[in-house]
């Protein structure tokens, strides 16, 4: 799935000049946390969340240091502070460096540029660079829980057994040669050593996705890998 699958559109946005208030009334009539800044051709400027507007003088919620921590923050930081307690406008509190992503990007490409950035939203823009969704955590969580299970067939036991280790071959993490597994009547019994909790785990679920399986007895033993 593309990004372009899972995003919601048309996106609610806001202009550099909206005020703070306005911004605020928008996130709790459309029950949303978060609105992109964008200028008169529909390109992202910059976005503003809830986190934005978390110390705010309105709330009397704008920080206040302790004399201590005063002693440490510079001027530029507290002048920063003070901006984000009390612009009018939501161009000086928006968020500048703003993650952005096409409609084709893969789902798995997004996950980990939300994870990579730390970010719980991302705006899809054009190839003119115009906003023409957005896809949140949430909306990656609706993906997986809207997924269809794979129409596959079930598969005959040394078919399954087959599937089991080309599986195994294909991971990084898998030492193969210390792992053995018979296969009768669906069930799996699985022999062997594993060097993790991990990677023990791993196997397990390796075996439980091949079609055809219907049980997965773990006897394997943890220990350390030893190459001869």
């Amino acid at each position: 799935m593309q990004a372009r699958d899972v995003m919601v559109s048309p996106v609610v946005t806001v202009g550099p000049n909206a005020t703070v208030r306005q911004v605020a009334q928008i996130l709790m009539e459309r029950r949303i946390s978060a609105v992109p800044v964008v200028d008169a051709d529909n390109k992202v400027l910059g976005i503003v969340s809830e986190g934005d507007l978390i110390h705010r003088a309105e709330s009397g919620t704008e920080r206040s240091p302790s004399w201590w921590l005063r002693l440490l923050t510079s001027d530029a930081e507290s002048a920063a502070d003070y901006v984000k307690s009390h612009a009018v406008k939501v161009q000086d509190i928006m968020t500048r460096d703003v993650a952005t992503a096409a409609p084709e990007m893969p789902l798995a490409e997004l996950a980990m540029l939300l994870e990579e950035r730390q970010i719980k939203r991302v705006p899809i823009v054009n190839k003119e660079g115009q906003i023409v969704g957005i896809v949140s955590r949430a909306n990656l969580l609706q993906a997986i829980a809207s997924a269809r299970p794979k129409l596959d067939i079930s598969l005959p036991d040394s078919a399954i057994r087959k599937r089991f280790f080309e599986e195994l071959r294909k991971q990084p993490w898998s030492h193969t040669f210390n792992v053995n597994a018979t296969v009768q009547g669906g069930v799996i019994d699985i022999w062997g050593f594993a060097p993790s909790r991990a990677e023990r785990t791993a196997i397990r679920i390796a075996a439980e996705a091949i079609p055809g399986v219907v049980t997965v007895n773990d006897h394997l033993l943890e220990t350390p890998v030893f190459v001869y």
